[in-house]
């Protein structure tokens, strides 16, 4: 078999297995097995209990490359500070109305790690690249939700510090980066953890992933998209843009293999549903939020799997 069909198997079996566990959450609300009620209450178990242990555990129970992790981190902030950026600069231009300012250009530059970018790392490379991006994960969440407070913050009416103290309370009551620090504290203090424990929160985080992505398949909606300039232009700046610049960055900062594999994992995914939520709060357009959801949900694959296939074929992830 050539290298390039050797990089075809690895991008469908990276990304095939999330994509069937979406169909089957998608087939299951079309027949009603589940309902909009039950995929929330799973998807916020799944956000206050599954991934919080799914990540305690991987963390805990690997060792971590600080040095390599460090250079991993960097890029990943230079790479969304650059989206950042450009969007600002595009949305300057070319949005005039100031309700969609904030939320196109967090459709460019948030991405959706927490289940996309985990479930993709997790497939293309086990728990060792499940603890890199746990990591990346923590540190760059905390990164989008101030740069997401900064944008949306000219359609909102509170003062800019009461933003940032809003913001930094969710930060530091956010499920998954308390897991995150928890497990690094307790790694480098080298505090044993009970086995029984470590067991029984790995059995609840290793079906977070499966039933967020179930969920969200039960969840999505086609025929409530909106195909309008502004959403299609985000979502190509999400699903094109983005992926080629996380690419570009990581290789000026030296990355190759699974680091560079897990920086553009992460950033080759939909955007955050959060995005809806911080924007809908903040007084910004939240239908058009939403529109981008649904685009670059359904188009999220296609682009992701092209660069899975260059990058393997090269030999860089």
């Amino acid at each position: 078999m050539t290298g390039f069909w050797q990089a075809v198997v690895f991008a469908v079996e990276v990304l095939l297995p999330s994509v069937l566990m979406m169909l089957l959450g998608w087939f299951l609300g079309r027949t009603r097995q589940i309902d909009q009620q039950f995929s929330a209450q799973a998807s916020k178990l799944v956000f206050n209990y599954g991934l919080p242990l799914l990540l305690f555990t991987n963390l805990y129970g690997n060792d971590i490359q600080y040095q390599q992790q460090a250079v991993l981190l960097t890029a990943g902030i230079v790479s969304t500070l650059i989206l950042f950026l450009g969007a600002e600069l595009y949305a300057m231009r070319f949005v005039p109305d100031i309700r969609d300012k904030g939320v196109f250009v967090q459709g460019v530059f948030r991405s959706n790690m927490g289940i996309m970018g985990l479930a993709f790392v997790q497939n293309a490379y086990g728990n060792a690249g499940l603890a890199a991006g746990a990591v990346y994960l923590g540190v760059v969440t905390i990164f989008f939700n101030i740069l997401a407070v900064i944008t949306l913050s000219r359609s909102a009416t509170a003062t800019m510090g009461q933003k940032l103290k809003t913001v930094g309370k969710k930060i530091l009551t956010n499920p998954l980066i308390v897991a995150i620090v928890l497990a690094l504290t307790l790694q480098q203090l080298k505090v044993e953890v009970p086995e029984v424990l470590l067991a029984t929160a790995g059995h609840i985080g290793h079906i977070s992933l499966p039933l967020a992505l179930i969920c969200a398949g039960a969840t999505f909606n086609v025929r409530g998209i909106r195909f309008s300039d502004l959403a299609l232009h985000a979502s190509i700046g999400r699903l094109v843009v983005a992926p080629v610049v996380a690419i570009l960055t990581g290789l000026t900062f030296g990355l190759t293999g699974i680091p560079l594999g897990v920086i553009f994992l992460m950033t080759a995914t939909p955007v955050a549903a959060a995005s809806y939520v911080m924007a809908r709060a903040m007084g910004g357009n939240e239908v058009m939020a939403a529109n981008i959801i649904g685009i670059t949900t359904l188009g999220a694959l296609l682009p992701a799997a092209a660069g899975i296939v260059l990058l393997r074929s090269l030999g860089w992830m």
